[in-house]
């Protein structure tokens, strides 16, 4: 824009430079920077909403928004961190014993809830825990518009409409759309990018020691994953404007500024390891998911992800908005910004865009490993530094018509080589075409605005890189004649008669323009959103809404909870992560920190599990039950087929049996039973008891045959088989093993006839996989017994508190006590008065040797990490203590 319509919105005279000095911006800056913020919050936040509603999505609309992980993992957190703020778990900060039968919790809410946004959740009820959540996503989004306004103002000053637009384009992104709003933790890193970056500009001009550091401890707690890539993307940044900027002009400046950052990235990093590190052990313990070697993205998707509409998970979403992008295409053109500015800023972006694409660097963003699913989460970082250098080109006034018209060959040169691209949707070119028109209209009015200024107009020079104008190089107004000088007051009369003239189409003009830029902004924004979210809806796995069927089943697990005498499992609802939802004490876990021990050993005792084995799912099997102290489990039958646009209904009954105690004693530390590697004779050695008989099936085209007791219970076990598998006689089941994503849960066929023959069809999805014993007849009469004698030897009593658990045993009780645990990292015990010893294990679980004289356990679990972390964060804050302390000084100096 004209500096004119800075005069004609702000109505306050313009700052006098890039920086003004250390002390604090106040009187005009201030409430121009304020007025920009609110502005660009404002406006997000109505233009998330209205793609929202266009997309006829919840909470504007019947359609799930439950779309992936959204669904799978943020829901459910989010439901159960409410319940926990709320004091309505059994679990504490460290433990969550509702998951995966007991969870690192710490090391998850460093994950996914540590962001001060999230606590929100606590102020909705537990039926609005979908609309809990898509406020926090919509605070979280209208916050990085507000802080990217800021920052922008901050780096140049200039119309803060402009600013408010750019600081939407930046909240509202491509990357936004496709990933952040479904993925609500990276959000936090969106945000932290602009604060790192303010943090930056305190430490090249010597200001807010203290503040800098609390701003990055609070950017790494939140989400210390992408708050690293926006460390990075800051420290590109700081770069250009230690290079560019005139304070920093020696280089003895320029090392200062740099070793200022460096120390509140250290101490800011350091305040939040109580955190990061049980995190970052937790990621070191948890089942590692399979290698991915990063293959880049075709260049025709990558400049097609800079247009409106696209979306992919396999290329970068770089859309800002057509006119945001154009704007920085001119900067390398324009010549009203400094030379040095115009090459440091365009060599950052150039640089950072073929970063994404070169796997050193890559792996670098990615802190060393390249992710599975979305390759491109840093995409961000682009995003803000293209909305950067637009700012810098257009803060100054718009750029005279051969920068705009090499910037729009550019767009228009990307246009055409993305057009083949698989990304591109049918809205991209015609909402890109008329933003781009919008666009020109705007540019086109604002230059005739430049035109119309009377000469010695406020405002009315161009002005250049260091904010001042030729004839004013301070920055302020000329002073008015002095009354002595009637010549001078004659001059003034006459200007004053020019300006009025002139003042009606002076101050029109450029608000048009600004009105039409935003236009074209708001209205592509909202074309993305609501193309977007359509797109993941009819391309990606999604969950239905919470609903009548989620509340029935939080009502059966409030009335049936035992805990600790037994566990509830709410079995099978819709959207994964159940127990985190309804409540109760289930396998169900899905986590980025989902414990290799805990996978591992579900896995191979016939449970199924998604994500690589990262979510493990509930298992309705009476062994399983019994093993892990399972007393009622929940059943659902639905009462229609889910649906994306209606919160689904069914019929939830719950069924009660007897099952040993949480704490069993076993008589030796190795335990005895059934050899073999299958499932079965897992689950029968964990038992202690052979409950099934396991046949040797003959393989008949495709059909198993095998003979078992008659009555007993067919079970078939084949975790990479896809396919349904039928009993003579009884309806098909299905299995949906899909290695290495998917393992497919040991699931009941139905009870051998009187004859004893077994004969299973299979109807297999491609190659049918099959284990050496596949399958295995239960019979319960063993099964009865054998849950009588662990339950005769078991604990008496137990009880838990947060994250311990303490068992009275029956007097002289010998070989090894049995926690139905996971032994994962994290778990001490001790029998009697012994000192707590890091737990040992029994197949997978937690056990505690036993020598006859103690007639307790006591067993406590502390997330590994958090005592190292503590100490580097007491050293920080020492260190944040004593800069304070020493920057008072100098300031008193």
């Amino acid at each position: 824009m004209p500096p004119v319509a800075e005069t004609v919105l702000d109505e306050v005279e313009a700052e006098g430079g890039e920086d003004a000095g250390p002390g604090p911006r106040t009187g005009a800056p201030a409430r121009r920077g304020a007025r920009a913020a609110g502005a660009a919050a404002l406006l997000t936040a109505v233009l998330f909403c209205l793609a929202t509603a266009l997309s006829r999505s919840h909470p504007f609309g019947p359609v799930t928004r439950n779309v992936v992980d959204l669904g799978q993992q943020y829901l459910p957190y989010h439901a159960y961190w409410r319940s926990f703020l709320r004091g309505e778990t059994h679990g504490d900060a460290f433990l969550n014993w509702n998951s995966g039968f007991g969870a690192n919790f710490l090391g998850d809410v460093g994950t996914y809830l540590s962001s001060p946004v999230d606590l929100l959740v606590v102020f909705f009820p537990a039926d609005r825990i979908e609309l809990a959540l898509y406020v926090v996503t919509a605070v979280k989004i209208t916050a990085a518009g507000a802080a990217m306004a800021a920052l922008l103002l901050r780096l140049r000053p200039g119309p803060w409409p402009v600013v408010a637009a750019l600081g939407t384009a930046y909240a509202l992104s491509g990357w936004t759309f496709n990933f952040g709003s479904t993925v609500p933790m990276w959000l936090d890193g969106l945000v932290a990018f602009p604060l790192l970056c303010l943090v930056g500009e305190w430490a090249r001009t010597g200001r807010r020691p203290v503040l800098g550091p609390l701003v990055v401890a609070l950017a790494w707690i939140a989400n210390f994953y992408t708050a690293y890539m926006a460390t990075l993307g800051a420290a590109v940044v700081l770069a250009v404007r230690l290079l560019t900027a005139e304070e920093t002009a020696t280089a003895r400046r320029r090392l200062a500024g740099a070793l200022r950052a460096a120390r509140s990235v250290l101490v800011g990093v350091g305040l939040a390891a109580p955190l990061v590190a049980v995190v970052f052990l937790g990621t070191k313990t948890a089942d590692p998911t399979p290698e991915v070697t990063f293959a880049p993205a075709a260049w025709t998707d990558v400049l097609a992800r800079f247009l409106p509409a696209t979306a992919s998970t396999a290329s970068p979403a770089l859309f800002i908005g057509t006119p945001a992008l154009l704007l920085a295409l001119t900067l390398p053109f324009n010549r009203a910004v400094a030379p040095r500015v115009r090459a440091a800023l365009t060599a950052a972006v150039v640089l950072v865009t073929l970063s994404l694409q070169w796997e050193p660097t890559h792996l670098l963003w990615h802190a060393g490993a390249s992710p599975n699913g979305v390759p491109y989460r840093q995409a961000f970082v682009l995003c803000g530094l293209l909305l950067i250098a637009a700012w810098f080109s257009v803060a100054g006034g718009v750029p005279r018509p051969a920068a705009l018209l090499a910037g729009g060959a550019l767009l228009g040169g990307l246009a055409w080589a993305a057009r083949g691209s698989v990304d591109i949707d049918r809205w991209t070119f015609p909402a890109s075409g008329a933003a781009a028109l919008l666009a020109l209209i705007a540019a086109l009015l604002a230059l005739a605005a430049a035109r119309r200024e009377p000469p010695g107009a406020v405002g009315g020079n161009h002005r250049d890189s260091t904010g001042t104008t030729p004839e004013d190089p301070t920055g302020t107004a000329p002073e008015a004649p002095s009354g002595g000088d009637r010549r001078g007051l004659t001059a003034a009369a006459r200007q004053d008669s020019v300006r009025t003239a002139l003042k009606a189409p002076a101050r029109l003009l450029p608000l048009l323009a600004v009105l039409l830029l935003v236009a074209a902004q708001a209205g592509e924004a909202a074309v993305t959103g609501k193309r977007i979210e359509e797109q993941q809806r009819a391309e990606v796995a999604w969950s239905p809404r919470t609903g009548p069927w989620h509340e029935a089943a939080a009502r059966e697990v409030a009335r049936a909870d035992a805990w600790p005498r037994h566990r509830t499992d709410p079995g099978e609802v819709p959207g994964g992560n159940d127990v985190l939802l309804v409540g109760g004490q289930g396998a169900d876990y899905y986590s980025s920190l989902t414990s290799e021990t805990t996978s591992r050993t579900l896995v191979s005792l016939g449970f199924g599990a998604y994500a690589k084995g990262r979510h493990p799912v509930t298992l309705d099997n009476p062994v399983t039950d019994a093993l892990f102290s399972i007393g009622t489990r929940m059943r659902s039958e639905p009462a229609e087929p889910v649906r994306q646009d209606a919160p689904p209904r069914a019929t939830v009954t719950a069924t009660t049996v007897p099952v040993p105690p949480l704490v069993t004693v076993r008589p030796s530390a190795r335990p005895a039973g059934p050899s073999g590697d299958s499932a079965f004779a897992r689950q029968e050695r964990l038992l202690g008891a052979s409950v099934y008989e396991l046949p040797a099936p003959r393989r008949t085209g495709r059909a198993l045959v095998a003979h078992c007791p008659a009555g007993s219970e067919v079970w078939f076990w084949a975790p990479e088989y896809r396919g349904t598998a039928t009993l003579a006689g009884q309806r098909p089941v299905r299995f949906d093993g899909k290695p290495p994503a998917v393992s497919a849960a040991m699931g009941a066929l139905g009870t051998v006839p009187a004859s004893g023959e077994v004969r299973i069809a299979l109807a297999p999805e491609g190659r049918a996989r099959l284990p050496r014993e596949p399958v295995g007849c239960l019979v319960r009469a063993r099964l009865d017994a054998a849950v009588d004698r662990l339950t005769a030897t078991g604990a008496t009593r137990v009880r838990t508190t947060g994250h311990t658990v303490t068992a009275a045993l029956p007097p002289g009780s010998t070989g090894v006590a049995v926690l139905a645990v996971p032994r994962i990292s994290g778990w001490s015990c001790a029998a009697g008065d012994a000192d707590l010893r890091p737990a040992r294990a029994y197949e997978g679980l937690v056990a505690v040797p036993l020598d006859g004289r103690a007639d307790t356990i006591h067993c406590s679990f502390r997330p590994p990490g958090l005592r190292l972390g503590g100490a580097v964060g007491a050293a920080a804050l020492l260190a944040l203590a004593a800069t304070g302390v020493l920057h008072r000084r100098r300031s008193r100096g």
